[in-house]
């Protein structure tokens, strides 16, 4: 029946009892499954950056965590930035108490991977998935 179709005989299960075969154009097969497994694969563990100011308020924080916490669901790292300006950076627990609400917003699903530390006038804190 392949034969005359001008396609393939393939066995599609071999565990199966009994096997289990189909009647298909095999290259085509071949390139469906390979376009399948290119689909699977996902740029997991990625890193994402989320900017902060030491005062960004309760409403951007909150929109900021909760894409936050879809970059996470997904699978990506986020790195949470405070940057200071001027004699913001005299006060610098601003910073580290933001960095700490963010981590507490989001403690159902991250863990710090890295905690608050400054690197010049830029405060950093990683996020990644328990």
């Amino acid at each position: 029946m392949a034969y005359d179709q001008n396609l393939d005989l393939v066995e599609v299960a071999a565990e199966a009892r009994p096997p289990v075969c189909r009647i298909l154009d095999f290259g085509k097969y071949k390139y469906e499954q390979k376009k399948k497994t290119r689909g699977q694969k996902k740029g997991g563990n990625k890193l994402k950056g989320m900017r902060l100011r030491p005062k960004t308020d309760k409403g951007d924080l909150e929109t900021k965590t909760q894409r936050a916490r879809e970059f996470l669901e997904d699978g990506d790292k986020v790195q949470f930035t405070v940057i200071f300006r001027g004699r913001e950076l005299a006060r610098q627990d601003l910073g580290t108490d933001l960095l700490r609400r963010v981590a507490a917003l989001l403690e159902d699903i991250a863990k710090v991977e890295k905690t608050p530390n400054m690197e010049g006038r830029k405060m950093h804190m990683t996020l990644v998935r328990k």
